[in-house]
């Protein structure tokens, strides 16, 4: 059946696969909706978007996102309170970094009426797929790309836009151990390293087994010119606490702009913990790691939220982390959560109800 709704036509699928998905053992990012949402770029403009049955789609062998990469995308969560209501967290945010992205990639900007009602309009389709389970939630994935054909080196004139959903769990569980990197390097001034490209996380790939292979789960990154700064947590902004005061990286050139990054440093305000943007060095977090003061650290992210970081590695020595009563990470993972799933106020004004 095809319906018509706000210029986004419809088709909806004819037997559902939900009955099939156990939703009380979900992976991360492996289960999708029934339903997606794809809107093509074509002879200068944004064409009307599809809600369509999750599928393949076909691709020339010239298409230029094989050739040159111009790929971006974003991570979003739908939450269901107690009373069934879904809400999103901070989508706009999403929606000009996805901008952000897409200028810096040479790829063209993307409506926010086009992006957010073709959210709302895929959510509220696939609404029953949101998991209810304490710490699940549907993930959302928007992505753009270069579907114009050529070999030659220049950005393509046409492009696909889709989002597509999957109801996870949760995405680290347990300690995580990490290992300082001194060698690779995840983005350089000048680069891109501030837009969510894929080339970005393709690059971490082989670094990050390395590291695997060494008993660690996952690599801190650090500045390009000669490691000595740390600037981000695998695939995620990074958080120290040293003694009472937390610390992250400010944004730049090689640091993205994380939405949870943003939240955390404005509820750890709110309540009063004291917070420093500013750079910060490997020998400090070392120092004070020897010396008892390193008291937490914690990547932030939408995938995890916030994955407390039990052990860090440098130049062949472990440093485990105390277990800390009432820590920030546990505090502000609350806060967050609990404003993601309507159990309290939003003094921020960041829940989006659908």
């Amino acid at each position: 059946m095809e319906t018509t709704t706000q210029n986004i036509v419809i088709e909806n699928i004819k037997n559902s696969k939900i009955d099939q998905v156990d939703f009380d053992n979900l992976a991360f990012g492996s289960v999708f909706t029934d339903h997606m949402l794809v809107c093509d770029y074509r002879n200068g403009a944004w064409e009307a978007p599809t809600i369509m049955p999750y599928q393949a789609i076909s691709l020339e062998p010239s298409a230029k996102i094989f050739h040159y990469g111009q790929s971006i995308f974003e991570g979003m969560k739908a939450y269901k309170d107690a009373d069934n209501n879904t809400f999103l967290f901070r989508p706009l945010d999403n929606h000009r970094r996805l901008n952000i992205s897409a200028k810096r990639m040479a790829i063209p900007e993307l409506p926010e009426s086009l992006f957010m009602d073709g959210l709302k309009a895929l959510i509220k389709l696939d609404e029953k797929w949101i998991p209810k389970k304490d710490g699940s939630a549907l993930y959302i994935r928007p992505f753009m790309f270069a579907s114009g054909k050529g070999f030659h080196a220049s950005p393509a004139d046409e492009y696909k836009f889709l989002i597509c959903l999957a109801p996870s769990g949760a995405y680290f569980s347990g300690k995580v151990k990490v290992l300082i990197e001194e060698k690779y390097s995840r983005s350089a001034n000048g680069g891109t390293g501030f837009a969510k490209a894929g080339g970005n996380y393709a690059g971490q790939f082989f670094p990050t087994q390395l590291a695997v292979e060494k008993g660690y789960n996952q690599v801190i990154w650090t500045d390009d010119h000669n490691h000595e700064f740390i600037e981000e947590a695998g695939a995620m902004n990074i958080f120290v606490r040293i003694d009472d005061t937390l610390i992250t990286a400010p944004i730049s050139d090689r640091i993205l702009d994380g939405i949870t990054r943003k939240s955390i440093l404005q509820i750890a305000e709110s309540e009063g913990i004291a917070t420093e943007v500013r750079k910060f060095t490997v020998g400090e977090v070392v120092e004070a790691a020897e010396n008892g003061r390193l008291k937490e650290m914690f990547g932030a992210g939408t995938a995890a939220v916030i994955s407390p970081i039990s052990t860090f590695g440098y130049r062949k020595v472990d440093h485990d982390l105390p277990e800390v009563q009432d820590s920030f990470a546990s505090r502000l993972k609350k806060r967050i959560i609990d404003i993601q799933y309507n159990r309290v106020e939003d003094p921020f004004g960041w829940r989006h109800g659908i």
